[in-house]
């Protein structure tokens, strides 16, 4: 089928994928984007950005594009047991007046999308293999296609989720499964659900549920439990899921999550197990080789107990797109071979740490609020972890990514 030659080629259209294209296109750099599926993932129907996200996407110039989602500036946690009711300010946790949005997953994507030439993204691009080669006493990745085709690249970057082929090959641990499964959806009411922009979450043993307003017509909601739970062999069907979470899962939670439950548009609706990257592997893995490195889930999965998949993710594209494009933009607008395992480099350093700490902190968030039903663990969840270590976590995550001036 033949052999073409790219400056950058970026494995995977998701959040990270495009999100880097779109910073190198800042730059001058057209990226091509390698995707697998026959058009953009939308797999999650929604996810909440947190300032760090927003930050991000001012320098990527996309922000304003999103800009009718409006904050959430509380949440409620309810324990279903007691009937307590806890409020949490994310706004006072981190001393700024916005507070995280719920966004369409779609919508994000196509607004970055929308940002890039058509010919740049390449659906239905399967991979088969990845190898090196010396040239020029630097090195070049060669991608093997499925349909034959051939593509060098003087930068490879794997933005392939949480089964990527490029932390393969890098030679990455595997991500490990948490003992916890999520079920996520959008619900939706033609004629308005009535409810206030705040988060409502719903704490009890062993799961968690949670209902967040996207629009006056929309609400996305989730529900986690720990695993094995019969609701992942089910992802396919999205009837038996509503129906599993309906009559097995939802009995004893406020009839308000039941009647969202029951407004689901069923085409939203997934099950699946909650994974994640020890971080240890992390920080002391090869997250980088040569010229070729990874973003996003392809580095750090994480569970979403803080919402910070798509957040670092987008974090990932500024810092990375920075680095590169400082290099390209110093050797006049040329990609020099030489550097890239030096520029990639400085991007892992930069990064590694940050979203070792997030792993971890998801990891615990997910933890507290879903462990045990004995007075212990309530006391740790309630008293301990709602009133000092969650604010510590939401102020953590708050991050200024940089901005994308060449």
């Amino acid at each position: 089928m033949g052999t073409t030659v790219e400056d950058v080629v970026i494995v995977g259209g998701g959040i990270a994928g495009l999100a880097t294209a779109v910073a190198l296109k800042r730059a001058g750099i057209e990226a091509l984007v390698l995707e697998r599926s026959e058009g953009l993932r939308a797999t999650g129907a929604a996810l909440t950005l947190f300032q760090n996200a927003w930050v991000a996407l001012d320098a990527l110039g996309v922000s304003h594009k999103l800009a009718s989602y409006t904050s959430s500036l509380k949440g409620y946690v309810t324990d279903v047991d007691t009937g307590e009711v806890q409020e949490i300010s994310f706004t006072k946790a981190n001393g700024d007046a916005v507070g995280p949005r719920a966004v369409h997953r779609k919508a994000l994507l196509e607004a970055l999308a929308d940002e890039l030439p058509v010919h740049s993204i390449r659906f239905s691009s399967k991979i088969s293999a990845i190898e090196t080669q010396q040239h020029e006493g630097s090195s070049i990745a060669i991608v093997h296609m499925e349909n034959g085709t051939v593509i060098k690249a003087k930068v490879l970057i794997g933005c392939d989720g949480v089964h990527s082929v490029v932390s393969r090959w890098l030679g990455l641990s595997e991500p490990v499964l948490s003992g916890r499964s999520a079920v996520r959806g959008l619900a939706v009411y033609p004629q308005g659900h009535g409810l206030e922009k705040n988060v409502q979450q719903y704490v009890g043993s062993g799961r968690r549920a949670g209902v967040v307003p996207l629009t006056d017509k929309e609400i996305y909601w989730f529900f986690s439990c720990t695993s094995p739970a019969k609701g992942t062999l089910l992802a396919e069907y999205p009837e038996d899921i509503q129906k599993e979470v309906l009559e097995n899962h939802a009995k004893d939670l406020p009839p308000v999550f039941s009647d969202v439950v029951q407004h689901s548009d069923l085409s939203t609706l997934t099950w699946a197990p909650l994974k994640f990257r020890y971080p240890w592997n992390v920080v002391f893995g090869n997250l980088s080789k040569q010229n070729i490195t990874v973003a996003g889930d392809a580095m750090h999965p994480m569970t979403p107990d803080l919402g910070q998949g798509g957040c670092s993710s987008l974090e990932d594209a500024v810092i990375l797109g920075r680095h590169i494009g400082t290099s390209f933009v110093k050797n006049g607008q040329v990609l020099v071979q030489k550097e890239m395992s030096e520029v990639l480099g400085k991007y892992v350093e930069e990064r590694r740490w940050r979203v070792a700490l997030l792993i971890t902190g998801s990891y615990i968030s997910g933890w507290m609020q879903q462990a045990g039903s004995g007075w212990g663990m309530k006391f740790l969840r309630d008293a301990i972890f709602y009133k000092f270590l969650f604010p510590k976590m939401v102020r953590y995550v708050y991050y200024d990514s940089g901005k994308l001036d060449f």
